[in-house]
């Protein structure tokens, strides 16, 4: 096999291995996995940063890391439950 043929073929690889090939596992879009992780993401900053600020005042955000989780959680279980193959699903979601 040609070097260049080699090389060609390979990127084709990563791009699919790095973009595509996990949000297809899930049976979903690569911008809509793209989005899920952001909301994801954006909860748990969210509710990171209502630590910090309950760390500061105890009285403030007494449930809202807490609740934020278990409601994650139970989205989570949710999806997998509803999935075309649950048993293959990945036990964390992200």
């Amino acid at each position: 096999m040609p070097l260049n043929q080699t090389i060609e073929s390979e990127p084709k690889g990563l791009v699919q291995r790095l973009f595509t090939e996990h949000p297809r596992s899930l049976g979903m879009s690569w911008a809509g996995h793209g989005l899920g992780a952001v909301k994801i993401g954006a909860e748990l900053i969210g509710a990171g940063a209502a630590c910090i600020v309950h760390a500061i005042v105890p009285g403030w955000f007494t449930q809202t890391a807490g609740k934020t989780v278990e409601r994650m959680h139970d989205h989570m279980i949710k999806r997998r439950t509803g999935a075309a193959n649950p048993e293959a699903w990945p036990d964390y979601e992200i």
